[in-house]
């Protein structure tokens, strides 16, 4: 079976497009970097190394230093799918990643999204 286009992409090419994202909504790439971090326990400089070595999403989720133990509580949809429902572990947690960046955009507190 072939592998989704998604997980070929490299990280260091839809970076910039969560960015832009949540720049047009008046949010800052500080904040989203802050997801990143508080998702896959990546650091200003880890995450930093991951764009520049131009990692596929799937490497950049397989090195991830520690997918944060609440993702459980992200739940909701995403790109049509229930996010809690994506069987495929990888699939699932890239589309966290999308979910958090749209909760960003549509304006919620951090405190929500990263759901302490």
């Amino acid at each position: 079976m072939e592998k989704p286009r998604i997980y070929t992409m490299s990280f260091s090419s839809i970076y910039p497009l969560y960015i832009q994202k949540a720049e047009k909504k008046g949010r800052t790439r500080k904040e989203v970097d802050e997801i990143i971090f508080w998702l896959t326990g990546y650091d200003e400089n880890s995450l930093q190394q991951q764009i520049v070595n131009e990692v596929d999403m799937e490497t950049f989720f397989k090195q991830a230093p520690q997918i944060n133990p609440n993702v459980s509580l992200i739940k909701g949809v995403i790109c049509g799918y229930r996010v809690e429902e994506i069987e495929d572990e990888l699939m699932r947690q890239i589309r966290y990643l999308d979910k958090l960046i749209d909760e960003l955009a549509k304006g919620k507190t951090m405190q929500k999204i990263l759901r302490k």
